[in-house]
C-alpha cells in the first residue's frame, strides 16, 4: 500500500481533492492510504468547513489554520507546517492542486527533503507572471516528479517548457512523468449534478427561474483591489442586466465583500445594493453554485474554475481578466475574454445573448481522471 498526503487549502482545491478520495474510497482503498493536510487558507465556513462535509471528503487529519496574510507570511507559515508534518508522516507521494499558496508551500516542503510531489492541473500558464498563481504553477511543475494535466493545451506547454512526455519510470523530479488525465472538475460535475439537483435550494429560495438570469463571480486580486476595476465591473454588470433583461446574481466572495462599498462610488454602491438588477449572494456552497451555473442564461466571471464549470454545462463564459488558462473555451467559441472593459464585456453578452449556442466539444477528458491518476501513482511506486 501507498500513502500519499494531499494537500488542500482553497475552495477550489477542496473541491478538486474531493475527486481522488472519492475514488480511492470507491475504487483503490486497499492500494491507498490518504493523509489530508488542511493549510486552513480559506476559513470561512461556506468557503471550507461545509465543502468537506458536502463533498463527502474524509475529515483533515491536520489543519494548520494559517488565515489570511501577505502572499510572503502565509505561505512562509504553510511551508513550516507542512514541512513537519512530512516529516513525521513520511508518505511515498504529496498530492496539491492547482496554483495556490498551499499549492507552492508543499511543493517546495516536499521537493527539498525529497518526496515526491505529484501536481494536479499541471501545465496551466496564463502567460502573466504579474499573477501570483502564474508564478506558483509555474514553479510547482518544475519541482513535481508527476505532472497531470487535464488539457491537451496543458500538456503542449509542458513540451515547450522542456519537460518530455514519453519519459519512462521510475521518476524523479529530474526525469518526471508527464501525463494528459483530462480534468478532475468534470469527474465532479458529472458526479455531483445529480445530486445538486436534489439538495439545493438555492433556485427557489431565490425566486431564479431557469436561463432568467446572469451568473457572476468575482474575486480576483487585480480587480477588487482596484478602484478603477470594480467600478468598471459593477457599472457593467448593471447594464448587462439591463441590456438583456435579466437578473444578475453575484456569489460575493469574501474578499469582494470585505472591499466593496469603499471600492464603489457611493451612487454605484446604491445601485448595486438595491438588488433590482443585481442579487447579491453570500458565499454558496459546491451544490448550489453547480445549480446556479446548470440553470442561468451565462457566465460571468474572473475564476478560472467557474469558467471550466460553465463549460461543462453548456454555458457561454465572459472571462473578466485579461487572459485564460483555459484556451481550449475561448478556441471552441463558447468564452470571450473581456478583462474589465466595458464595451467588450457588452459586446460579449450581447452575441452570446442573442445569437445560436456556441459548440462545447469535450476536452476535458471523460470523467474519470481521478482513476486514472490512483492507476497511475500506483504503478509508478
Amino acid at each position: 500500500m501507498i500513502k500519499i498526503v494531499t494537500l488542500i487549502g482553497a475552495r477550489p482545491q477542496i473541491i478538486k481533492a474531493s475527486a481522488l478520495s472519492r475514488a480511492i474510497r470507491n475504487h483503490f482503498a486497499d492500494s491507498i492510504q490518504e493523509v489530508i493536510v488542511h493549510t486552513g487558507q480559506h476559513y470561512d465556513q461556506n468557503m471550507s468547513a461545509v465543502f468537506i462535509e458536502q463533498l463527502e471528503i474524509p475529515q483533515p487529519n491536520y489543519n494548520l489554520q494559517v488565515g489570511s496574510g501577505t502572499h510572503g507570511k502565509q505561505t512562509a507559515r504553510m511551508l513550516e507546517g507542512i514541512e513537519e508534518i512530512l516529516l513525521s508522516e513520511k508518505p511515498d507521494f504529496l498530492v496539491v492542486y492547482g496554483d495556490t499558496n498551499s499549492t507552492i508551500a508543499g511543493a517546495m516542503a516536499a521537493a527539498k527533503i525529497h518526496i515526491p510531489v505529484v501536481h494536479i492541473e499541471a501545465g496551466l500558464r496564463s502567460f502573466n507572471k504579474t499573477m501570483p498563481e502564474e508564478i506558483n504553477r509555474i514553479a510547482c511543475d518544475h519541482m513535481s516528479t508527476l505532472l497531470f494535466s487535464p488539457t491537451l493545451a496543458g500538456l503542449n506547454n509542458l513540451l515547450r517548457e522542456g519537460f518530455v512526455v514519453g519519459n519512462q519510470a521510475p521518476f524523479t523530479s529530474d526525469h518526471p512523468g508527464v501525463f494528459h488525465c483530462g480534468d478532475v472538475m468534470f469527474d465532479n460535475s458529472l458526479y455531483f449534478s445529480t445530486i445538486s439537483s436534489k439538495e439545493s435550494r438555492v433556485l427557489s429560495e431565490n425566486q431564479l427561474l431557469p436561463d432568467a438570469f446572469i451568473l457572476a463571480t468575482i474575486h480576483r486580486d487585480h480587480n477588487t483591489d482596484d478602484r478603477q476595476n470594480m467600478e468598471s465591473l459593477f457599472s457593467t454588470l448593471l447594464e448587462a442586466s439591463r441590456m438583456t433583461g435579466r437578473k444578475v446574481v453575484l456569489p460575493l466572495h469574501p474578499r469582494t465583500a470585505s472591499v466593496l462599498e469603499k471600492q464603489l462610488t457611493v451612487e454605484l454602491y446604491k445601485l448595486v445594493s438595491e438588488g433590482k438588477h443585481i442579487r447579491i449572494l453570500p458565499p454558496v456552497s459546491f451544490f448550489d453554485m453547480i445549480e446556479l451555473e446548470r440553470h442561468c442564461h451565462l457566465v460571468m466571471t474572473d475564476s478560472g474554475g467557474v469558467q471550466k464549470e460553465a463549460y461543462f454545462f453548456n454555458k457561454p463564459v465572459v472571462i473578466l481578466r485579461n487572459e485564460t488558462e483555459w484556451v481550449e473555451i475561448v478556441d471552441a467559441g463558447a468564452g470571450k475574454v473581456c478583462g474589465t472593459h466595458r464595451e467588450k464585456i457588452l459586446d460579449a453578452v450581447n452575441i452570446f445573448s442573442t445569437r445560436p449556442a456556441p459548440s462545447f466539444p469535450p476536452v476535458f477528458g471523460d470523467g474519470k481522471a481521478a482513476e486514472f491518476i490512483c492507476k497511475t501513482l500506483i504503478n509508478c511506486k
